[in-house]
C-alpha cells in the first residue's frame, strides 16, 4: 500500500525574528555548519563544552552493536553534580533554582545552594536504606520541589529513578514497581489538584498490598512521604518514613561519586500495544548532552536574565528533561507550579507569568485550545510583555492555535518553536531555532543541529519535497533510548525493525516536507484514514476544523464506511461565544461544508459531533481510539488512561 499521504492544507504565513532577537540569540547558522561538518565531533564538542566530566571520554559513539548505542561509554560523571554542585562552586549558589507556586497559594523560592543541600541529605538517607548504583526507586509525587530532589537525589547515587505520574492509579503504580523492581517508593501524603488534596500514599499502600504472592512488598523496602497535602495516612512501621524526620537530620556533607557516561539513569515507562507498560530507558552523558544543548538553542536561554516555565509534570518525559535536567544542567531559574491551569480560576496560568516575570513559556498545544476555548478575555487581563519567546511540545499545533499563541499571549512579536521529539528519543529533535529562521505556523520545520531525519515511503527511500511519508532517524543521536527495560527484543521489534536493512530508526508518526524541505507533523501512522484510496492525515482536518473561528478543539477519526472504506468524523467543541447564537444542526452542517471549501470535497466529514469535552490522557494527548468506537458504534473500550473517565459516557450520550 503507498503510503504517500494526501497533503491538503495549504500555510503559507510567515514570521522573521526581530533583529534584536537575532542579535543577541543562542542558536546561530554556524552550529548547523559545524554539525554537517562532522556530526560527531559536534557532538563531542558539545559534550565537553555544556558538561563537567571527572574522566574525559575519548569515543564519541561506540555503533558497533546496533541498534545499541553507547555514547561518550569510556567517559564518566555525575548527572547531580551537572545540575548543582557546579553552580554553587561557580559563585552562583544564591542563584534561584525553583519559583515554585502551589495551587492554594502556597510559594517558595529555592536557591541553588538549598536545592544541592537538601539533594545531599536525601542521597545520605537513600544510602542509609541500602540504595546503591543500579538501584530503582521509584517516585510518584505532585509537583513540588521535593520531587526533583528525589530525582536528583537518585542520579547522584548512580540508581535509576522510575518517576510515576501522580495521577495513575494503584494498579498502574503496581506494574511499573513490580517490572522496575524498586527498592523504594518516594510519594506524598497528597497534593493539591483542582482545588482538593488529591491522595498519592494510599495508592502506595494498596500498590504495595498482596503483591502478587511476593509476600507484603515486593521489592520495596522504604516508602519516603512528604508531608503536603495534610491528610491523615495510614502507616507501617519498620518501612515508611516521613521525609521531614529523615533528611532534615542527616548530614548534607556528601562526596560524589562520577559514573560512566552509559550509566541508566530513569526508566519511564509509556503505553505499549500489548496492554504491558513499556520501560523506556535512558543513559547519563549522552541524555544530558542534547537535553543541555536543545534547551540552550531552541529555547534560547539566557541563565542569569531568564525565567523558564515548561508546564509539564515530572511525571512525563518533558517533565524529565525540561524542567529538571534541562533548566538546572544550564543554571537557569524556573517556575514550578503543582496545579491545573483553571484552578482557582481561569486565568492562573497568566497571573504567574505576570507575577514571576516569565520570559519562555513552553506548554502543549492542548492547553493553548483549552485557552482559546474560554477567549482571549481572560489572557488580556494580565501583563504577559515579560514573554520574549513561546513554546509548543506534545503534538501537532494546528496553524491556528499557533496564531492564537503568537497574538494573544506573545502580543505579535514572540517567535513560537514548535517542537517534535519523544519519550524515546529523550530530547528535542525537530524546531526551529527562534533566530535563525522564519517560523511557519503549524510546522516543527528542521532537525536540531547533529540530528539526522527523513521522510521515507515504505521501502526506506526518500520521498523528496512537496510529498509525505513516514518519519525516521536514519543516525543514532545521543539522547536516544538505549533499550526497553529487561525487553531487549521488544526493543529492536518495536522502533527498528521496519527498516532493520537500512538501520533507521522508526517513530510511528507520519510527515510531509514542503517545498522548503521543512517538516510538517501529520500524527501518528495509525491515526491516518483511508477514504475512497486517498491517504488522510487527521491533523491536517483537524487544523481545518479550528480555522473556523467558532471551533475551540477537534478531532477527527476514519470510521468504516461501506462506500468509501473509511469516512471521517469529527468531534468538535465550539467556543463558548458561540454556542448561545447558534443550534447545534446549524453548525455541524456549517463545519462539514467549511472543510470542504478549505481543503477539499474528499475531506469533507460524514458526521460533525458537537461535544463538551474530548477524552484526553492525563499528558493531554487526545485517545481518537476511543472516539473511534463511538463513531463505528460500538462498546467503547478501556478508559483507565483518560484523565476524566467519565468523559467517554458523556460524549457516548451526545452522540446517541
Amino acid at each position: 500500500m503507498s503510503t504517500q499521504i494526501d497533503h491538503l492544507l495549504n500555510e503559507t504565513r510567515r514570521f522573521a525574528p526581530k533583529k534584536k532577537f537575532v542579535a543577541q540569540a543562542v542558536g546561530t547558522p554556524e552550529l548547523f555548519e559545524e554539525a554537517a561538518a562532522d556530526r560527531l565531533e559536534f557532538w563531542a564538542n558539545q559534550a565537553r563544552t555544556l558538561l563537567h566530566w571527572d574522566k574525559p571520554f575519548t569515543q564519541t559513539l561506540d555503533w558497533s552493536n546496533p541498534p545499541f548505542a553507547k555514547w561518550f561509554a569510556d567517559g564518566e560523571l555525575n548527572v547531580a553534580y551537572n545540575c548543582l554542585d557546579r553552580h554553587v562552586e561557580a559563585g552562583n549558589g544564591e542563584r534561584v533554582a525553583l519559583l515554585w507556586e502551589g495551587e492554594n497559594g502556597d510559594e517558595r523560592r529555592v536557591t541553588y545552594a538549598e536545592m544541592t543541600d537538601e539533594v545531599k541529605r536525601l542521597a545520605n538517607v537513600l544510602t542509609d536504606l541500602g540504595i546503591v548504583q543500579g538501584d530503582r526507586v521509584a517516585i510518584y509525587m505532585p509537583m513540588i520541589p521535593e520531587a526533583i530532589a528525589a530525582m536528583l537525589a537518585v542520579a547522584r547515587l548512580g540508581a535509576i529513578h522510575s518517576v510515576v505520574f501522580g495521577g495513575f492509579s494503584a494498579d498502574s503504580l503496581r506494574s511499573r514497581i513490580d517490572d522496575a523492581g524498586a527498592k523504594v517508593v518516594i510519594t506524598a501524603d497528597g497534593g493539591y489538584r483542582k482545588g482538593k488534596v488529591s491522595a498519592l500514599k494510599p495508592a502506595v499502600d494498596l500498590a504495595l498490598a498482596d503483591h502478587n504472592g511476593m509476600g507484603e512488598q515486593g521489592t520495596v523496602e522504604h516508602v519516603i512521604v512528604v508531608k503536603r497535602g495534610g491528610n491523615e495516612v495510614e502507616w507501617t512501621e519498620g518501612r515508611d518514613l516521613w521525609w521531614h524526620d529523615v533528611v532534615p537530620a542527616a548530614s548534607n556533607v556528601h562526596q560524589y561519586e562520577a559514573f560512566p557516561s552509559e550509566n541508566p539513569l530513569f526508566i519511564l515507562y509509556t503505553s505499549g500495544t500489548t496492554g504491558k507498560p513499556k520501560g523506556i530507558l535512558h543513559t547519563s552523558g549522552g541524555y544530558l548532552t542534547q537535553a543541555t544543548f536543545t534547551n540552550r538553542v531552541a529555547h534560547d536561554l539566557h541563565p542569569e536574565t531568564d525565567v523558564f516555565w515548561c508546564t509539564a509534570d515530572i511525571g512525563w518525559v518533558t517533565g524529565h528533561t525540561y524542567v529538571t535536567y534541562a533548566p538546572l544542567s544550564n543554571g537557569a531559574t524556573q517556575v514550578m507550579y503543582e496545579g491545573t491551569p483553571d484552578t482557582p480560576h481561569p486565568g492562573r496560568w497568566w497571573d504567574i507569568i505576570q507575577k514571576y516575570g516569565v520570559t519562555t513559556l513552553y506548554a502543549a498545544p492542548t492547553a493553548i485550545r483549552s485557552f482559546m476555548k474560554t477567549g482571549r478575555k481572560i489572557p488580556k487581563q494580565y501583563d504577559l510583555s515579560s514573554l520574549r519567546l513561546l513554546g509548543s511540545v506534545g503534538e501537532p499545533i494546528n496553524p491556528e492555535a499557533w496564531m492564537w499563541y503568537r497574538k494573544v499571549i506573545g502580543g505579535k512579536k514572540t517567535p513560537i518553536i514548535d517542537t517534535w521529539w519523544q519519550t524515546e528519543t529523550g530530547a528535542m529533535m525537530i524546531s526551529v531555532l527562534p533566530g535563525v529562521a522564519e517560523t511557519k505556523p503549524g510546522s516543527a520545520q528542521v532537525p536540531i543541529p547533529g540530528i539526522s531525519l527523513d521522510v521515507v515511503d515504505e521501502q526506506g527511500e526518500h520521498v523528496g519535497n512537496g510529498n509525505g511519508g513516514l518519519l525516521v532517524s536514519t543516525e543514532p543521536w545521543p539522547a536516544m533510548l538505549r533499550g526497553i527495560w529487561g525487553d531487549p527484543d521488544r526493543f529492536v521489534e518495536t522502533y527498528w525493525e521496519k527498516f532493520a536493512d537500512k538501520g533507521y530508526y522508526f517513530a510511528g508518526d507520519g510527515a510531509r516536507l514542503d517545498e522548503d524541505g521543512d517538516v510538517w507533523l501529520l500524527g501518528r501512522v495509525d491515526d491516518v484514514m483511508n477514504v475512497s484510496g486517498h491517504r488522510l492525515s487527521t491533523t491536517e482536518i483537524e487544523s481545518a476544523l479550528v480555522a473556523n473561528e467558532a471551533v475551540a478543539e477537534a478531532a477527527v477519526v476514519g470510521a468504516a464506511d461501506e462506500t468509501t472504506g473509511q469516512a471521517v468524523a469529527a468531534f468538535v467543541i465550539i467556543k463558548e461565544s458561540y454556542l448561545a447564537e447558534h443550534s447545534i444542526e446549524g453548525l455541524a452542517q456549517e463545519l462539514r461544508l467549511w472543510v470542504g471549501e478549505q481543503i477539499g470535497p474528499i475531506a469533507r466529514p460524514r458526521d460533525v459531533y458537537i461535544v463538551e469535552e474530548l477524552p484526553k490522557t492525563r499528558s493531554g494527548k487526545i485517545m481518537r481510539r476511543l472516539l473511534k468506537d463511538v463513531a463505528e458504534g460500538r462498546e467503547v473500550g478501556d478508559t483507565t488512561t483518560l484523565a476524566d473517565t467519565s468523559v467517554m459516557s458523556v460524549i457516548s450520550a451526545q452522540v446517541r
